[in-house]
Formats: C-alpha cells, sequence, structure tokens
C-alpha cells in the first residue's frame, strides 16, 4: 500500500511539472492535453498492448502444453 501511494504520489508531481499544452492527434480525433496527462496514457496504452499480447502467447502455450500431456496420457494408456 505504501509504495503504490509513493508511485502516485510522483505520478501527480509528474503531471504538475508537466502542465504544458501538447496537441494530441489519435486516429483522426485531434485536441489539446496537459503533456504530463498524453505521457502517461501514451505509457499506459502500450503497456496495456504489452499485457493483452503477454497473456495471449501464454493463453497459446497453456494450451499446447495441455495438448501435449493429453497425448502423453493416451500414449501411456495404450502401451
Amino acid at each position: 500500500m505504501v509504495i503504490g501511494l509513493v508511485v502516485l504520489f510522483i505520478l501527480i508531481i509528474f503531471i504538475l511539472e508537466n502542465s504544458q499544452r501538447a496537441s494530441v492527434a489519435f486516429f483522426g480525433m485531434h485536441g489539446y492535453l496537459p503533456q504530463g496527462v498524453a505521457l502517461l496514457l501514451a505509457a499506459a496504452i502500450g503497456g496495456s498492448i504489452v499485457v493483452l499480447a503477454g497473456s495471449a502467447r501464454i493463453l497459446q502455450l497453456r494450451r499446447r502444453a495441455r495438448g501435449h500431456r493429453g497425448l502423453q496420457r493416451t500414449k501411456q494408456a495404450t502401451a
């Protein structure tokens, strides 16, 4: 809990120190955000993409391992 509060405090300071307006364009939408908010949003979106890709790969490997284990059990039962 304490570590989370420290990280939150550091993020608030980061946003407050980077309050200059930045032009943002995303999929045809245009707008202005404080620079700190724009950077944090970009990091959060990037992190989410990495988590989704990693989760998909883990699920793929689990399915393959489950199929491999089932194949071994079938071979043992027939032997």
